[in-house]
């Protein structure tokens, strides 16, 4: 039997684990509290504690690390990389994000574009990225934008009442609707290119303007306020995403994985996340 460990069972992993078991795999996830312990099991998920996974690396044939790196480093790799050399993995892959690039003025990101990250959070993704590649060389980096999906877009936002936004004119943001990331990543699990690198992104950056006018025009509200960016009162890692501006290839994912995105745009996207609130 195919069997997948998740380091990391958050908002994408949970979705990924969900649609290979569906698919007749065993999946299991780590979690760091007894609650999510808990409340996974609830939903019908096989989470396991961070600390306690010494005996299912031996039985997994597939590794997904999706846990960003603190200030020690990749937890998973710090606590279990003499456990991982010991055992050959049919399939080894990492979340990272696009945010490696750094600033490029606008300009476009291809997979084979030097790393430059303009910021300690996206310096530290670089460094995961080749330690889990120097461990495994078949490795599969995806690098990931923002993401969204349900339960987690602009929609939710502006429906729990957000007021404000931050604009930047000229500033725009690459995206991926988290169904597209479980998609990509299945279609390399079925087809792996091992040691490849991918960006996982949708076919259209986007200015947060943008976004806005359009799930208020899917919602019928009111527009909240722009806020210019310089005016703005931000955390400095919410400025640190306005300090990068690019667009991201996809080209490499569409040709190597042979995967047609589901949700091409935001538009499509928060359109069908919008039509699952309104039948629900």
């Amino acid at each position: 039997m195919n069997n997948l460990l998740i380091f990391g069972l958050g908002y994408t992993g949970r979705r990924l684990a969900q649609s290979l078991q569906r698919e007749g795999w065993d999946v299991f996830g780590t979690v760091r509290t007894t609650d999510k312990l808990e409340q996974l099991k609830a939903q019908g998920l096989h989470p396991v504690l961070f600390e306690e996974v010494n005996d299912l690396i031996p039985k997994a044939t597939h590794i997904l690390c999706s846990i960003p790196p603190g200030e020690e480093g990749d937890p998973a790799l710090n606590s279990y990389a003499s456990a991982f050399k010991v055992k050959k993995f049919q399939w080894v892959g990492y979340f990272s994000t696009t945010g490696v690039y750094g600033d490029l003025k606008g300009d476009m990101a291809t997979e084979a574009t030097p790393t430059n990250p303009s910021n300690l959070r996206s310096l530290r993704r670089v460094q995961a990225e080749h330690n889990w590649q120097l461990l495994a060389p078949s490795a599969h980096v995806f690098r990931l934008p923002g993401i969204y999906g349900p339960g987690r877009s602009i929609l939710d936002r502006l429906k729990g009442g957000q007021s404000s936004y931050t604009k930047k004119v000229g500033h725009r943001f690459s995206r991926i609707h988290v169904d597209d990331i479980i998609g990509a990543v299945i279609a390399s699990i079925k087809q792996p290119r091992h040691g490849s690198t991918y960006n996982i992104v949708d076919d259209m950056a986007a200015e947060t303007d943008d976004l806005i006018k359009f799930s208020c025009s899917l919602l019928g509200c009111s527009l909240p306020e722009a806020v210019p960016f310089a005016q703005a009162n931000l955390s400095p890692m919410a400025r640190s995403f306005y300090s990068d501006n690019r667009t991201v290839s996809n080209s490499l994912m569409k040709s190597d994985l042979n995967y047609t995105l589901k949700y091409p745009t935001y538009r499509e996207g928060l359109k069908a996340i919008f039509d699952s609130y309104s039948a629900g």
